[in-house]
């Protein structure tokens, strides 16, 4: 099979698409024939040597994606053909994927391959945020970071579902209109002076904080409430910039982590999940804007593009 692959670490340049042996399964497993592979910023980073990755040289990096079975393994509850979908399986960026069956997710027929790779790992990462790291109830407010990405997108939408004030924040006008279109009720640019225009609209700070780039800590602190919960997600900024740690204690302020790993532990937990996100979709209720699509032997392209901060959604690979 062609895989996407890289050899030692480094910029999109050291991305090579090989021919590398087919997986082998072991028991619980089925081989999936991929169509659509979701793209992420860690992928970036795990290609830059900053996250470890999993195997030996040539890696093959990836955990996203959706397809079809080629191979059920004997399994009783999948046959050839069946469509499945996954956030959370190593060595995704190839032609065929070995997918233990917990970790696979059946998809609704009004699901596409394309739509469930957007989503599944954004999707579940947004299901977390609102309703383990910080319970998103009615009359709330929430700042988004990072609002037009994939995370963002989908965190301003949930928000809302719960009854919350969302406010966003974005590097563009554009973005600024895209955030603005999926019902942020304020949206403001990081060039402006956001934090005092977030405290003029919000004097006693907003109830919660979701931050993914890291950078920006000291800033979030400052706008939320007394009492208030700053959750950290990403550190699309390189690094964490926490400032005096007395002001954390003064006022009473809370961070707290997230990483999906922790919450996709048995396959109930991603089948619970991935089930209310698709009844979401297809009701209508969460908007998915198209991807960007590469062929995956254009891997260095869409990495390159993802760099360079030109998308305002989700990246695809096909096989």
């Amino acid at each position: 099979m062609k895989a996407l692959t890289l050899s030692t670490f480094g910029g999109p340049e050291v991305l090579e698409h090989r021919e590398v042996p087919d997986p082998v399964l072991k028991e619980g497993e089925i081989l999936v024939e991929m169509k659509a592979i979701g793209l992420n910023f860690a992928d970036l980073m795990r290609r830059n040597g900053h996250y470890p990755m999993r195997g030996s040289a040539p890696y093959i990096n990836g955990f996203e994606g959706a397809g079809i079975v080629k191979d059920s393994n004997h399994h009783p509850e999948f046959k050839p053909g069946d469509r499945v979908a996954f956030a959370d399986v190593p060595f995704a960026n190839a032609e065929l994927v070995a997918v233990p069956f917990e970790h696979a997710v059946p998809l609704p027929d009004a699901i596409s391959f394309e739509t469930a790779a957007s989503v599944m790992l954004q999707g579940l990462t947004a299901h977390f945020l609102t309703n383990d790291s910080h319970v998103v109830k009615a009359g709330e407010t929430v700042l988004v970071h990072a609002a037009a990405g994939g995370v963002g997108q989908l965190l301003i939408q949930v928000c809302k579902l719960a009854g919350a004030k969302v406010i966003g924040l974005v590097s563009s006008e554009s973005k600024r209109e895209i955030v603005r279109s999926l019902g942020a009720n304020a949206v403001f640019l990081y060039s402006d002076a956001w934090t005092e225009q977030v405290l003029a609209g919000c004097p006693a700070g907003v109830d919660v904080v979701y931050d993914s780039v890291g950078t920006t800590m000291e800033s979030s602190l400052a706008v939320v409430k007394v009492r208030g919960q700053v959750v950290l997600f990403g550190l699309a900024g390189g690094k964490l910039e926490l400032g005096n740690p007395l002001f954390i204690i003064a006022q009473s302020k809370t961070i707290t982590g997230g990483d999906l790993w922790d919450y996709l532990i048995s396959r109930e937990e991603r089948l619970r999940r991935s089930a209310q996100l698709f009844d979401w979709i297809i009701s209508g209720k969460v908007k998915v804007f198209p991807p960007a699509i590469f062929k995956l032997a254009e891997g260095k392209q869409a990495h390159e593009f993802m760099e360079g901060r030109k998308s305002t959604g989700k990246i695809l690979m096909r096989p």
